[in-house]
């Protein structure tokens, strides 16, 4: 399916297309869009129901866009007069019916909107363009798995003292940013970091001189396939587990044995595989004879 970036800067208030006569009235009503906080007339920091990705359901005028995040179903007013990126249309009986939830079946409108997504993702296939929001869902199981609440973090407490890590993914990326309240290098995280994530290459970026914190910046090589997205998101949950663990090891056992009991999320297994014959082997030892076709790691 083939995807478009487009600008729509002559549309950048509602009155202006009357200004300029024989220039093509292009509405954004029943596209698919990805979008930023920037795009957001009033921002409330992101939810981690959210994917990013919007059905665009009342998009005559682009600086005021009502658009539908498939992720949570809730409505917002988005500002998509910038430079966007429209990935799928869909057909109008489909955005008649999703209006239809959104006036009667509000209950209903989550479920599928979200199933909405996965089939767009679908058949849209793994891209530059579709990565950050696949990853972003993949990061949204890890969050409601391990720290479920509203925001897009993962929150970690480090010492008695209370100093708390928050954990966010950076989409577009792919990098794994930890913000931590400090005045210098954290040594303490540092070691664990060193630790949880052992072959990844992890960068101090420094003092955040506004918020007074400083970062860690754990990196990821661009996943090629969604196989790639699938392992990064399993490097992630483990390491995550392995922090807490070593930093908070009553709930590190609370949450260990509700995933035992009810299994973590995995979304990203409703998205086929570009290759179906792909699997994932960890090779050590003897193990050196495993299926050619599978996606390894060796350590």
């Amino acid at each position: 399916m083939e995807t478009s970036v487009i600008s729509l800067k002559s549309r950048s208030r509602p009155e202006a297309m009357a200004d300029v006569p024989g220039v093509c009235d292009l509405s954004l009503t029943r596209a698919v869009v990805q979008y930023r906080e920037s795009h957001e007339a009033v921002s409330s920091g992101g939810s981690i129901q959210d994917i990013g990705l919007g059905l665009v359901v009342e998009g005559r005028f682009a600086a005021a866009s009502e658009v539908l995040d498939l992720g949570s179903g809730r409505l917002k007013v988005l500002d998509l007069s910038s430079e966007l990126v429209v990935l799928d249309w869909v057909h109008q009986p489909t955005l008649e019916y999703i209006n239809r939830l959104i006036t009667d079946q509000e209950e209903k409108l989550t479920s599928y909107s979200l199933r909405l997504a996965i089939k767009l993702l679908s058949r849209v296939g793994y891209g530059p363009l579709t990565r950050p929001t696949i990853l972003r869902i993949g990061f949204r199981d890890i969050c409601q798995d391990l720290d479920f609440h509203e925001g897009t973090s993962v929150r970690i407490v480090l010492s008695a003292d209370l100093d708390t890590v928050r954990v966010n993914l950076d989409y577009n990326r792919g990098s794994l940013i930890f913000t931590v309240p400090s005045s210098d290098r954290y040594e303490k995280l540092e070691q664990a970091l060193l630790k949880a994530f052992p072959e990844n290459d992890i960068v101090y970026t420094g003092v955040q001189h506004t918020s007074g914190t400083v970062q860690y910046e754990v990196l990821f090589a661009v996943p090629s396939n969604l196989a790639g997205v699938q392992l990064e998101c399993l490097t992630i949950r483990m390491g995550l587990m392995c922090l807490l663990e070593m930093f908070e090891s009553k709930r590190h056992e609370v949450i260990e044995h509700h995933l035992a009991t009810f299994g973590r999320r995995n979304t990203l297994s409703q998205i086929p595989l570009d290759d179906r014959n792909s699997r994932f082997v960890t090779l050590s030892g003897d193990d050196a004879e495993s299926d050619k076709t599978s996606v390894m790691t060796v350590h």
